[in-house]
């Protein structure tokens, strides 16, 4: 059993990092841990914690930069242009768990128009509808002067 899941936790995040091919998952439905095609806060942060689990080759609880560069290679498809400043919150040079997991999913905080952490494809579709006109609105003529 333990095998098993360390295959799972190494395994998954390693083939995510490889250079994806027509058709493979990337975006949230790599995180959607039950790909019911809904996207929560709780299966973010549970990815972002196998992902720091994997990159955290030393086991000290901190990602350094090196072991960064592990963690973006295995999120390419879903943190695209993530630097390592933007999760060091503090600035201390190493990123510990809290601040790695603890980001919000980006994807999240632009169609979750609720607020109750799930993004279901009606939110989706809503966010990405054209809001209101486009471009400036034009002023009313004076049709008398």
């Amino acid at each position: 059993m333990g095998v098993a899941l360390t295959l799972w936790l190494v395994g998954g995040p390693i083939a995510l990092a490889q250079s994806p091919s027509p058709g493979a998952m990337s975006g949230p439905e790599v995180w959607d841990a039950n790909h019911d095609g809904v996207y929560t806060c709780a299966e973010w942060k549970s990815y972002l914690d196998r992902i720091f689990t994997l990159a955290d080759r030393n086991r000290d609880g901190n990602l350094d930069k090196s072991e960064f560069v592990t963690a973006k290679k295995a999120t390419a498809s879903v943190l695209p242009e993530a630097e390592f400043g933007y999760f060091d919150e503090n600035q201390d040079g190493k990123i510990s768990r809290a601040e790695f997991v603890g980001k919000q999913s980006e994807f999240i905080m632009r169609y979750d128009t609720n607020g109750d952490c799930r993004v279901t494809a009606a939110e989706i579709k809503a966010g990405d509808a054209p809001k209101g006109p486009q471009g400036p609105a034009q002023k009313p003529r004076d049709v008398f002067h």
